[in-house]
């Protein structure tokens, strides 16, 4: 989980909020500065993650509205609502909802708040990555889909090898359990030769990534495929239909 940030100063007393669009940046700025109070009081992380879900339908009209305008996120603290908003939905697993901000971050170059200290690509691979790598070492799956879509999405952001590392491992630990659980023929090959290529690209990208049993794994499995469906049983069956 992002690291709960302190929170941003209230605006000015006095400020200007001459129009309708100023008095409601004014206040989802004053909501969000509460909030991120409120956070840093709290120590548990489950109660952090759970205190976030609460927060985030508050923000839901906000960031609808300025997904539907395509024209950016403004200035000041409420420029910070929109990048907070896709933390806490990647906090609290909310993955499809916080990539469906992504286009719109990158498309418009919006920034991290500062207190994150790493760009919206950056922070979007590694938290993800994170999240999947810890449920498959607890043996549990994670949905493929979602960790396809933040390579798509991020594919030409320049981030550092060790965090788009474990994006590829997460990736190929995933696929080589679905594979496991095919029946065998062409079309597990197919996985586990994804499988292994994605492990190997984590690998190569950071050679401590921890993937070489998998590796090793993926290949025997493949190996033990080739040698009861060779090449050849594909072409017979694509022959008989």
């Amino acid at each position: 989980m992002a690291a709960v940030p302190d929170a941003a100063p209230l605006p000015a007393s006095g400020i200007n909020v001459s129009s309708a669009a100023d008095r409601a940046a004014a206040q989802i700025a004053l909501r969000l500065t509460h909030d991120l109070r409120r956070l840093k009081e709290i120590k548990s992380i489950d109660l952090k993650i759970a205190a976030k879900r609460e927060m985030l339908p508050e923000y839901r009209d906000w960031v609808a509205g300025l997904i539907a305008a395509d024209a950016g996120v403004g200035t000041g603290t409420a420029a910070e609502v929109l990048p907070t908003v896709m933390v806490w939905l990647i906090d609290t697993a909310s993955y499809a909802d916080a990539l469906d901000l992504v286009p719109f971050m990158f498309a418009h170059r919006v920034a991290m708040p500062s207190r994150y200290q790493r760009d919206p690509a950056t922070i979007v691979v590694e938290e993800i990555a994170d999240a999947a790598n810890k449920a498959q070492g607890a043996g549990a799956s994670f949905p493929l889909d979602i960790l396809d879509r933040v390579a798509d999405l991020t594919e030409a952001h320049d981030i550092h090898d060790e965090v788009r590392a474990k994006l590829f491992k997460a990736i190929g630990t995933e696929e080589l359990t679905i594979a496991e659980d095919m029946e065998a023929g062409p079309a597990a090959r197919a996985r586990l030769t994804v499988a292994r290529n994605s492990l190997r690209e984590a690998h190569r990208l950071h050679s401590r990534i921890g993937v070489n049993t998998r590796i090793k794994k993926a290949e025997k499995l493949i190996a033990a495929n080739l040698a009861a469906f060779p090449p050849e049983y594909e072409q017979r069956g694509d022959d008989a239909a």
